[in-house]
């Protein structure tokens, strides 16, 4: 499985020895995935911000035809080595970060590969692109639908996350939120563990917060019952209108995207199974609302914090 973040930078050596410790990559048509997006879409940003070329000026400075400055940004094609440096020195970069960006784009195209945990970039992409997302998370709630204090205490809990990133952290994933308030957000489905709900992470009033987030997303999400323990590890499927359906898989040292067709399959075979054990809508809402109704129980006990 190849390893690579946009955080990672390789060591600079010579421009010719960089050029010649990778293979010649030849233009050629491939199936896109979520880093090749990624990076397609950097040359984009690349191109508007540091030339005064649109696509078709783009092509015609390179001496292309128009349709190959789409399908590179797009990730839709992978592009050979000459043509990214040519690229990338129309965009007035340097032999040094043209290495890097190749180091990067070698493994763009991998049916399998990793990122460590603060890239998030290829994540909110893969996310904004979705039609379709179904998840199953097993200790935590569903990013897409965490309040933001129970969002923070995440962070803080974990003790991985240097104190003066947090914030930064958290912004990121409320703004991931965008998506379910867009007219075209995706179909979602979020399976929900019940071992989620029984942790007591934060104050018992973060707690009722979270819980009525999810009780006001009720009709996207479904409660895995405590007694299901054969789930064990957190999973996503992101599916789209025209690229392969993506397996995603998260940990605090790496987010793991997979493309593979056996990959995919098994994810579908696990939401199939999770489908026949999980709670319905009602009764999800049902059991959100004992968790609500014993925290405030609790909350007649002193010592508890719940207003």
């Amino acid at each position: 499985m190849a390893v690579f973040s946009s955080s990672f930078s390789p060591e600079r050596a010579s421009g010719m020895d960089r050029i010649q410790a990778i293979p010649s990559l030849g233009m050629t048509a491939s199936i896109s995935t979520p880093y090749s997006r990624d990076l397609g879409d950097e040359l984009r940003r690349l191109r508007e911000s540091c030339t005064e070329f649109h696509g078709r000026a783009m092509a015609v400075q390179l001496g292309w035809d128009p349709s190959k400055v789409s399908d590179i940004e797009l990730g839709k094609v992978r592009a050979s080595e000459v043509d990214l440096v040519q690229y990338l020195a129309t965009c007035g970069k340097d032999i040094y970060f043209a290495n890097e960006f190749r180091s990067r784009y070698y493994n763009a195209f991998d049916l399998f590969f990793a990122q460590v945990p603060d890239d998030l970039r290829t994540l909110a992409m893969t996310e904004a692109m979705a039609t379709k997302i179904i998840s199953l998370d097993v200790m935590t709630v569903p990013g897409l639908v965490q309040v933001e204090d129970y969002i923070r205490e995440l962070f803080v809990d974990s003790h991985i996350e240097a104190p003066e990133d947090i914030e930064k952290f958290v912004r990121a994933r409320i703004e991931r939120q965008a998506i379910l308030k867009r007219p075209n957000r995706p179909e979602c489905l979020f399976y929900v563990h019940e071992l989620a709900l029984q942790m007591r992470l934060g104050s018992a009033s973060v707690r009722e917060d979270q819980y009525l987030r999810l009780l006001f997303n009720a009709h996207i999400l479904r409660i895995v019952p405590a007694h299901a323990t054969a789930f064990r590890s957190p999973c996503v499927l992101y599916e789209f209108e025209k690229a392969p359906s993506v397996v995603y898989c998260e940990t605090d040292m790496a987010k793991v995207f997979a493309q593979d067709k056996t990959a995919v399959a098994r994810a579908r075979r696990l939401f199939q199974r999770l489908d026949a054990v999980a709670l319905d809508e009602e009764q999800s809402r049902s059991k959100l609302m004992e968790y609500i109704s014993a925290l405030r129980e609790d909350s007649d006990v002193p010592g508890t914090d719940l207003a």
